[in-house]
């Protein structure tokens, strides 16, 4: 059999460089006029680094928000580090790319969804899972409400078989 171009995934890695890229700009300048991050990740994820009771707290997935207040961020090529305030209590993270569920910038209406499905027993062994990908989907405002617009998201569906 011979093999593919494995398109899913090279966008899934071209996706999470965005992410990396942005947050490299983020790093060296600030972020720019209105735009924040709503970032959700899987806590239980082997290479996250977050304290024991925030674990606890959000044993599945945490989305953190990078906006009016955060310190120390550092970019690598595989994930970022960020102190961020937790009702006046700062916390290191450390949130690997692979990490990532969700990627949203409210300001700009942008947001990218990395979604996995889970693969059936009867699946051949030697098959890739499914990769992620990005759905449209209304985006939350820092109050929690939805701002009454789609989100502008990758739709890549429609080029799969």
């Amino acid at each position: 059999m011979s093999r593919g171009i494995d398109y899913g995934n090279l966008m899934h890695r071209a996706m999470r460089g965005l992410i990396e890229t942005v947050l490299r700009d983020v790093q060296a300048r600030g972020l720019p006029g209105d735009h924040h991050f709503f970032i959700t990740f899987d806590t239980t994820h082997p290479d996250a680094e977050l304290a024991d009771w925030l674990s606890d707290r959000y044993p599945d997935e945490m989305t953190v928000v990078m906006q009016h207040w955060f310190d120390k961020l550092e970019v690598t090529d595989e994930g970022f580090s960020v102190t961020l305030n937790f009702g006046d209590d700062p916390e290191r993270l450390y949130i690997p790319y692979d990490a990532i569920k969700t990627f949203v910038d409210p300001s700009v209406e942008f947001g990218l969804r990395f979604e996995t499905q889970e693969e059936d027993d009867d699946n051949d062994e030697d098959e890739d899972p499914v990769p992620p990908k990005p759905t449209r989907t209304r985006q939350p405002q820092p109050d929690g409400k939805a701002n009454g617009k789609d989100a502008q998201i990758v739709q890549l569906d429609r080029f799969r078989k």
